[in-house]
């Protein structure tokens, strides 16, 4: 099983936050200690092969210590090689023996991880050698169930491009649904007991007798403080700590945001400085060695509208102008509060949801989507603790929920109009261990 020394690639390249031992951590978290439930999957193995066709194993795939971890192919590092804003590396350039999932940057090769992970159910170490924990040239190794999850993931393919034009209709959480083996006969226990909470669709339909998403954005920026006492702050630092999965104590950390979207933040380790920077226009991560092999990583695709949306609604007067087809959806209850939801489109055409408590206006989720070659991938954020900062409303109680974890970070200081340098906001030198 995974122990607490074990690291999972996928740690590597997550948010500057995103750190644990091999089950995603994340950058801030509304309910601290809820740990995903991993099952042991050894034992259903050899069903799942029968029942499949296949051979006795399946993707079973790993947690994440920092935003997910690896399954499926192989990861070992092919060499320390970083990524550029203009070319973001390659999977296949920077791990060996990949196989199936080539063509795609590191980035999504390790939301891909993330996804097989939460589908599953399952644990990295089901799908890499044991020894694979602090040692990236194992994860390269081959054993039965990586090479089926292989075969799952060009089925899958194959499935959507026969049956639905090539669009992503199913998944492997279509028939995973967070467990192995996959299930052939409905639940009783499930059909008569009280249903999960419901969750909003992916893509919100505007419902009919809501109120305007136009209306509900206004009723936030007057609730934060009014637009003019909003766009008075241009530039804020922030101090607090960060706590990741499983984290045993609390790390320093700090935020540096400059309106209109540029962002850092940074937890502060012994081993070395997790760091995630958006200029503007490029972002990158950066880690200790000992926790991933690419030391820099550039963000791509949906990695970097989220950093760019992340960057953009730290100064949130301009919420209305960093997404577009805004539209309202059915409310919804979180935490027993009402909730408005209204969903915008990036230019990209990435997804974000926004759920607002319908009595204070304020914003209490965010949902933002990021696509990969095998799902959609969220990544949710709760706002909480509202604190008047200069005359603005700012939430000092931040969770974020991903597909492997969850993490907190909570402020204690914030300085609004902070002159900030602009060395804060480029790419970041390879982290090294503090004295």
């Amino acid at each position: 099983m995974h122990t607490e020394t074990s690291r999972c690639p996928k740690q590597a390249f997550c948010d500057t936050s995103r750190s644990a031992p091999c089950v995603k951590t994340s950058n801030f978290s509304t309910t601290w200690g809820s740990r995903p439930q991993r099952r042991d999957l050894a034992s259903s193995l050899d069903d799942i092969g029968t029942k499949l066709r296949i051979t006795p194993t399946t993707p079973t795939i790993l947690g994440a210590m920092a935003t997910t971890v690896v399954l499926l192919l192989g990861a070992a590092p092919a060499g320390g090689q970083t990524g550029s804003a203009q070319k973001p590396p390659m999977a296949e350039e920077t791990f060996k023996n990949i196989q199936v999932l080539k063509g795609i940057s590191v980035n999504e090769f390790m939301d891909a991880m993330g996804f097989f992970s939460a589908s599953l159910g399952a644990d990295c170490t089901l799908c890499h050698v044991a020894e694979s924990g602090g040692n990236w040239e194992k994860y390269a190794d081959d054993i039965p169930q990586k090479r089926t999850a292989r075969r799952m993931v060009t089925m899958v393919s194959d499935i959507n491009r026969d049956n639905f034009g090539g669009r992503q209709v199913v998944t492997c959480y279509t028939c995973h649904r967070g467990g192995n083996p996959p299930k052939a006969t409905p639940s009783l226990a499930a059909l008569y007991s009280a249903p999960p909470p419901e969750e909003p669709n992916d893509v919100i339909a505007a419902a009919p007798g809501a109120s305007p998403a136009g209306d509900v954005l206004d009723k936030y920026i007057q609730a934060l403080g009014g637009a003019e006492r909003l766009a008075a702050v241009t530039s804020f630092v922030a101090k607090g700590t960060y706590q990741g999965y499983d984290d045993t104590e609390k790390h320093p950390f700090e935020v540096f945001a400059k309106a209109p979207g540029q962002r850092t933040t940074i937890v502060r380790r012994s081993e070395g400085d997790s760091i995630t920077t958006f200029d503007g226009r490029s972002g990158w991560i950066a880690g200790p060695s000992t926790a991933r092999p690419v030391p820099v990583l550039a963000l791509d695709g949906g990695d970097l509208e989220g950093a760019k949306l992340d960057a953009e609604l730290s100064f949130p007067a301009q919420i209305k102008q960093a997404l577009s087809r805004w539209r309202a959806g059915l409310s919804t209850t979180i935490d027993d509060r009402e909730v408005q939801v209204v969903q915008g489109t990036s230019a990209q055409g990435a997804l974000a949801t926004f759920f607002f408590d319908r009595q204070s206006g304020l914003l209490v989720r965010m949902v933002r989507y990021t696509d990969s070659r095998v799902g959609r991938i969220p990544t949710q954020i709760d706002y909480g603790d509202y604190r008047e900062v200069s005359g603005v409303k700012m939430p000092f109680h931040w969770t974020v929920t991903w597909l492997d974890g969850r993490s907190i970070i909570e402020l204690s200081d914030v300085l609004p109009n902070a002159p900030i340098d602009a060395a804060k906001f480029a790419r970041p030198a390879p982290p090294t261990p503090s004295r």
